[in-house]
This record gives C-alpha cells, structure tokens and sequence, in this order.
C-alpha cells in the first residue's frame, strides 16, 4: 500500500466528559459498542492493514488508565499519561521515542466505523495507497455543511489520520491537539488531504451517538451477547455479557452485567448496572441507522 514504513497509534486518554455518566463507570475507550469494545474496534481495524503487536501499534492512556492498560495488555505498546491527558498533540509527542522516525496512522477510539463493503482495516486501506511519507491525510466524509468550522475540504474527519514523521518529531511535550499543531499548519501549505470513507461513521462521544452506533451495530434488530440471559422483551436492543433481562428493552443498550427487572421498560437508554439508567432525550431516528 505505501513504500514508507508506518506505525499506529490508538487514542484512549480521554476523559469522556460528554459521555457522562457512563465514563464515570467504564473509561470511553472501553465502552462497548456491538458488544465489543470501542479500543478492541480500533485494534482490529489497524490488524486488518497489517499493524499489530508492541512494535507497530502503541495506546496512550491517562483517564482510568489501568483499566485501558490491564485491557490492552501484551497486544500494543502502552503510553500511561499520568498527569493528566495530553491530547491528540502531546499523547504523539510522548510517544517521539517509540515513532522513531515513521509515518503515524492515528485513530480516535471513540469513532465508530462500518463498511457493509470491506472487513474493518481494509475500508480504510485507502488512506495509506501510495503515501509519500510527506503529506498529512485524513479520513473524511462530506460534511452537511462544507463551510462549517470544523470540516477539511468540505469534509468532517471521520476518526483517522495518517501523519509524516516531520510533523510529528516536533510536536511539544504538552497539552495540545493535532487539528492546530498539524492539520491545519498541512492545510495551509496544501499538504493535506482528505481520502473519503464510504462506510457508516459515527463519533460515540454523546449519549445519543452512542446509543445510535450500537443500534447500526445490530444491524437494526436485537444483539444478545451468548451469555445473556433474558426473559423478557427486546427490539432494537444491545444486550451485553452476562446481563440479565426480564422486563423490556427498545432501543437499548444494555451494558455487561446489566439488569432489567420484569417491572421495568428501558426505551431510548444505556442501562448500566442496576442503578444507572441513561435516557437520551431524542431517539435515534431510522435514517441515521441506514
């Protein structure tokens, strides 16, 4: 796919603030989505193009690391932010050593990406076709509004970017992001690109956003994790190891050990546990599941 030698690097030092209070349990990066989690998500895509293993992908952590990093274990190179997270920028530059003069493929854990198309890895496999080593790419999709703060040629970043070397041995040892450090200064000297994704992308960083990457996950019906065990009803519903439903559930995710009392009808929520309820005031719309 590319001649320049690349490494990856897994994003999951964030604290998650607007997924509260769901972060406040589990850290975003390990929040199921499909019943899988978001980072083990990421860490398949990145095997389907060949990136695997201590050597060639790393995680940074900082937020209830231990759990991302007693997670991750032996699978990729761990990068505990212990201060506090660093952000996009600073998490690359602690990580200057360990890049050690290759291309960086950098993915957000919370981005949820489907391709009904291509097995996750190969739908991103354009990002790295016939890379120079020199320029900045992002993975992107039409954005509603071209214009809007935010997109890159008309385009809304979809969660990967493939950075040189150059741009990143640089970068400071402190709090910073990679739209301004990088992608930006790269636009501005038309070296970015930006390389469609044809799938189905969400950014899980809200509620509701959550809840609608888990309903396309089942495909628009009922995942039951194996070791679920329910009794009661499900319609377009999520329900994760060892969980336990007996009341009903629509339009629900319900979290691994989880329960449904039979009184109960969880409808447009997360249930976590047995005492969190989170209920996401407009539901997914149908068109957003296409």
């Amino acid at each position: 796919m590319t001649a320049v030698e690349i490494c990856a690097v897994a994003l999951a030092a964030g604290e998650g603030s607007r997924l509260r209070p769901l972060t406040e349990r589990v850290p975003k990066a390990l929040c199921p989505v499909g019943n899988v989690p978001l980072l083990d998500r990421v860490l398949a895509r990145l095997a389907g193009i060949g990136l695997a293993g201590t050597s060639r992908v790393a995680v940074n952590a900082s937020y209830l690391a231990e759990r991302v990093v007693a997670h991750v274990g032996d699978r990729a190179h761990r990068s505990v932010e212990p201060d506090g997270p660093l952000g996009t920028a600073g998490g690359l530059a602690k990580l200057r050593d360990w890049i050690n003069g290759r291309g960086v493929l950098v993915g957000n854990a919370d981005a949820y990406l489907a391709d009904p198309d291509r097995p996750p890895g190969l739908d991103i496999a354009a990002l790295l076709q016939d890379w120079d080593g020199e320029t900045v790419r992002l993975l992107g999709q039409p954005a509603v509004d071209p214009t809007a703060p935010g997109t890159f040629d008309g385009h809304a970043f979809t969660g990967f970017s493939l950075l040189p070397w150059w741009r990143v041995r640089d970068l400071p040892l402190e709090f910073g992001d990679l739209v301004r450090t990088v992608w930006r200064p790269a636009e501005a000297a038309g070296e970015l690109t930006v390389v469609p994704y044809p799938g189905t992308f969400y950014d899980t960083g809200t509620p509701a956003d959550y809840l609608t990457a888990n309903l396309h996950a089942a495909g628009g019906g009922t995942l039951v994790h194996p070791t679920a065990l329910v009794t009661g009803r499900c319609r377009s519903a999520v329900v994760g190891a060892g969980a336990r439903v007996h009341g009903a559930v629509t339009r629900a995710v319900v979290w691994p050990g989880a329960t449904v009392a039979a009184e109960e009808h969880v409808q447009n929520a997360i249930r976590v546990g047995t005492d969190l309820t989170v209920v996401v005031s407009e539901p997914p719309l149908p068109e957003r599941l296409a």
